[in-house]
């Protein structure tokens, strides 16, 4: 997850995550990023696969953004995150 310099928090998935957020930074990437700046990049998980990372980006993206703040508090990771989030690691 990035957060803004208003405080809003962009996520996304990529399996290079300093060269995507680089990318973001020169403005280049994200429409909703391009306009923003003092990007910070301020939580990343690894999850093993593009399935299981879209599938977590997508219910990541459904939760409130104190819920988002709480993942980054803690940092939670790995299967934990899956299960807070209620996505199987079983690829299908």
């Amino acid at each position: 997850m990035i957060r803004t310099n208003t405080g809003a928090l962009y996520t996304g998935i990529s399996t290079d995550v300093e060269q995507r957020f680089k990318t973001h930074q020169l403005g280049r990437g994200s429409k909703f990023l391009r306009a923003q700046s003092n990007l910070q990049l301020v939580y990343q998980c690894e999850l093993g696969s593009r399935s299981i990372a879209s599938k977590a980006e997508y219910q990541l993206k459904q939760r409130t953004k104190a819920e988002k703040e709480h993942l980054i508090q803690k940092d939670i990771q790995g299967g934990q995150l899956l299960n807070f989030l209620g996505v199987s690691s079983q690829i299908k």
